[in-house]
């Protein structure tokens, strides 16, 4: 495993938009919990992170240049000591109101956990991890503002400021490219999976969980 950017941020602060971009940068595969869905092999193994147990992260993650998003996010710490060298990516909303409004809307809604049902094993594993890693209850409001706060406020206190990129959707390019050493390309950067694209495909999905 040689991961050069390890994405700290949580799901809804732009994770798969930087899939595409770190993708595009990097020339190779960033990890999203969209891999999960096509990896169904993988279920087991963040099951077993999400207790606690020893994870082989090398063979899991072989192949990747980087990763964002659910699950991944919650193992930064994992993942920086196996990658020293990697460049942590913060990546955040304007505020944690706005974060919770497009959380509890798409990833946290009762329409996700409804079709989860199709998915027993899949949502298992997720809320073993987020019990462990982030909220016991990711529909309480309350106490799932305090995690994300509490997960961005951890992973700022903790990286040297060397390696941390402090991220936002609106910040584009610029700051990522700047940390990598890369130039910024002459296209836009992609703003992709907005809240309402995910809504509609949640209400497509039926009684199949959609993407994330």
């Amino acid at each position: 495993m040689a991961l050069r950017v390890i994405g700290a941020g949580v799901g809804r602060t732009g994770t798969m938009s930087l899939k595409g971009a770190l993708e595009q940068l990097l020339g190779g595969p960033c990890y999203h919990m969209m891999e999960v869905f096509t990896h169904p092999e993988h279920v087991a193994v963040w099951g077993a992170a999400g207790r606690g147990e020893d994870v082989d992260w090398s063979a899991l993650l072989a192949g990747y240049v980087a990763t964002t998003d659910f699950p991944a996010c919650l193992f930064w710490r994992e993942l920086l000591e196996r990658n020293p060298d990697a460049i942590v990516l913060l990546s955040t909303r304007a505020d944690t109101q706005t974060w919770w409004e497009s959380a509890s809307q798409t990833i946290f809604s009762p329409e996700i956990e409804a079709a989860a049902a199709s998915m027993p094993e899949w949502f298992g594993m997720w809320r073993a991890v987020a019990r462990a890693r982030f909220a016991e209850d990711v529909r309480d409001e309350a106490a799932t503002k305090a995690a994300y706060e509490r997960h961005n406020a951890e992973v700022r206190a903790s990286v040297p400021a060397s390696q941390l990129v402090d991220w936002q959707p609106r910040d584009g390019w610029g700051p990522i490219c700047t940390r990598l050493g890369m130039p910024v390309p002459d296209e836009a950067f992609p703003h992709t999976n907005t809240r309402a694209e995910m809504r509609a495909r949640i209400s497509e999905a039926g009684g199949t969980a959609p993407a994330p």
